[in-house]
């Protein structure tokens, strides 16, 4: 998924971002506030794409996780356990429907994603202290 990737570098060089933190989502925030009501409509598609990308980007270097491919062909950010977080959708909500918050509380959201509970086999479990049965 490189091209995400560059996709969201592209993203991060041309806003002029310095690094792909929380500031960065609150500046990513701003930028599309002030272009939502002026960009023509055959632009939108692309610039939620690439948008979407610097948000995903965001979420996986400051919280861990991956970009995944699920079967249907979506994309999406898989953080630990099984969360997953479409940034495209948080991006297409800000633009085309005005939901200003919805790039930094997708973040935030993802800051507050369970940690995966999930044990590895290999690893032994701490057996409990015996126990006798009094007669």
């Amino acid at each position: 998924m490189e091209e995400l990737r560059s996709a969201a570098e592209a993203v991060r060089e041309n806003l002029n971002i310095s690094s792909f933190d929380e500031p960065a989502v609150r500046e990513l925030a701003k930028f599309i506030e002030e272009q939502r009501t002026t960009m023509p409509a055959e632009e939108q598609p692309g610039v939620i794409n690439a948008l979407g990308c610097f948000l995903g980007e965001c979420i996986i270097r400051s919280f861990g996780g991956y970009w995944y491919r699920e079967i249907n062909g979506l994309v999406s950010v898989r953080l630990q356990g099984s969360t997953l977080i479409n940034p495209f959708v948080s991006v297409e909500r800000h633009l085309l429907h005005g939901v200003t918050d919805a790039v930094v509380a997708v973040f935030r959201e993802a800051a507050q994603a369970p940690v995966s509970t999930l044990r590895r086999t290999w690893i032994p479990l701490p057996l409990p202290p015996r126990r006798t049965l009094s007669t």
